[in-house]
């Protein structure tokens, strides 16, 4: 008989995020992204919303208790590579995190400071975006803001290409020790993106735009990228264009495909890749 080889383990991402009943965004974007690019994905989740392409109608928020059951439970038994945060709506949950992060050393960690649904809608109470400042900033790899989010943060319009490195800068000087400044709510043919480390020069990164509506959940889905990548221990730069890459190719996969009446999703299956397998870390 073959001895069974049990020396291999999946590459494994925990997300930390909301639930969104739609399929387009939150963990449901977060799910779909690390099958797709061949890790194996966990969950905790931190808000049930009750939405679709047209908006968020309700947002429930799980109870700090059981968010920290959720990552225990995971982190004890099964172990985390990476880790993707999403939305997360109270100063409580934000706290929930920040103590699981430290108490299981979870490692590569990609925060999405969701603030707003793609319809506008507000995803976080006001308390929770000081906190998010103040205790994961300093936890996380990197953190991924679009422009409005950016601006929340700090409390003034970022609202032109010009603007971009000089609030990167401001965002790492609060505490973040790298910045992916999303720069798609600006007009114009071209997508600029921002990547600055600390200590390093800001790499722009731009691509042509898409044509399509279907947009609702790219921000889920570049973060959640972004820490399969980071699980793979690429440097931040290489994760951060092979993120970008897998987005825009989901954009344009998904670009004339109607979904809903409002913002569709992108195809987060169009060119699934195989499991990634490796020997565990001595």
């Amino acid at each position: 008989m073959k001895k069974l080889d049990h020396s291999q383990e999946y590459l494994r991402v925990l997300t930390i995020a909301g639930s969104d009943s739609g399929g387009g965004a939150g963990i449901q974007a977060d799910l779909k992204t690390f099958a797709a690019l061949g890790a194996y994905g966990m969950s905790a989740i931190t808000v049930l919303t009750a939405q679709n392409t047209l908006g968020v109608a309700g947002i429930h928020a799980a109870p700090s208790d059981f968010l920290a059951a959720q990552i225990d439970a995971v982190a004890s038994d099964i172990g985390v590579h990476a880790v993707k945060i999403g939305m997360l709506h109270s100063p409580e949950l934000v706290h929930t995190v920040a103590q699981a992060i430290d108490r299981h050393a979870l490692p590569h960690v990609v925060l999405d400071p969701v603030m707003t649904s793609a319809t506008g809608a507000r995803l976080i109470e006001a308390p929770a975006v000081q906190a998010l400042v103040a205790e994961l900033f300093p936890r996380a790899a990197l953190i991924t803001p679009n422009l409005d989010e950016a601006a929340l943060l700090l409390g003034r319009p970022v609202d032109s290409a010009a603007d971009m490195p000089i609030a990167a800068q401001a965002l790492l000087q609060m505490g973040a020790r790298a910045v992916l400044l999303k720069g798609g709510h600006l007009p114009g043919e071209q997508v600029l993106d921002l990547l600055i480390e600390r200590g390093a020069e800001p790499h722009a990164m731009q691509h042509e735009r898409v044509d399509t509506r279907n947009l609702h959940g790219a921000g889920c889905t570049l973060s959640s990228a972004l820490a399969v990548f980071l699980a793979q221990d690429l440097p931040l730069r290489l994760a951060a264009e092979a993120a970008r890459s897998y987005v825009l190719d989901a954009i344009k996969e998904g670009a004339l495909v109607t979904t809903g009446q409002g913002v569709g999703p992108l195809n987060h299956g169009f060119s699934p890749r195989a499991t990634v397998l490796r020997q565990p870390k001595a």
